[in-house]
């Protein structure tokens, strides 16, 4: 490991805004009341990487909180770091597995969901590790409130095509569709945040693949 990455491992154990593995469980139903201290509903990226969206939509919604959720501690850093730095007090980064979630959150404790450049596991023998899958949405839809919105935002036109069979094949409601999000009428303030990667996908023409929708 590089002297930079220790370095940020470091760094991010001492970040207010960074709940590592078991530090996260005692807040599971107190989000609010116990890290936020208010009541504003709180909103999940999945797969942050560098917390790019997780920043940038709490910029845009002070009145939601925002938790960014990955295992990479040495990604998270440029994104807690950010939010400390420019004083955004409605941000919070959770450092776990994504495939434990129901150990942080309580049912209905959460009322939007965004997946963002997930890696996407195109094998067939790796299906279950999509964050699309019938597994994890299963789990997305444990903590979710009524009517919670999930977004799903990748390059890659498998994971997105695999995404759409499932909220048809499950019955899910799709509220929205695009397989090139920049020359869509969908896009606006909020779809613009681009990540790291996302703009280097751009660079090279591209595509970027958008849904949006719920269990009900």
């Amino acid at each position: 490991m590089g002297k930079d990455k220790l370095r940020r491992f470091s760094e991010v154990a001492t970040f207010s805004n960074v709940l590592q593995l078991e530090e996260g469980k005692p807040l599971k139903g107190n989000w609010v009341k116990m890290h936020f201290k208010n009541n504003y509903p709180i909103v999940l990226e999945l797969a942050c990487g560098k917390g790019e969206y997780t920043v940038n939509l709490a910029q845009l919604f002070p009145e939601k909180n925002f938790v960014g959720i990955d295992y990479k501690g040495n990604r998270l850093w440029r994104g807690a770091k950010t939010a400390l730095e420019e004083g955004i007090s409605n941000v919070a980064f959770l450092r776990i597995q994504i495939e434990n979630i129901l150990d942080y959150f309580s049912p209905g404790e959460i009322s939007e969901i965004w997946i963002t450049f997930p890696d996407p596991q195109p094998q067939i023998s790796r299906e279950k590790k999509r964050l699309t899958s019938p597994r994890f949405l299963e789990k997305y839809k444990a903590i979710l409130k009524e009517g919670g919105i999930l977004h799903l935002k990748t390059d890659n036109d498998g994971l997105h095509n695999y995404t759409v069979e499932k909220v048809n094949e499950l019955n899910l409601k799709l509220h929205a569709k695009t397989e090139d999000l920049y020359h869509s009428t969908l896009v606006d303030e909020v779809l613009s945040i681009k990540t790291y990667y996302e703009k280097k996908y751009l660079a090279n023409d591209k595509n970027i693949n958008y849904l949006k929708f719920s269990f009900e």
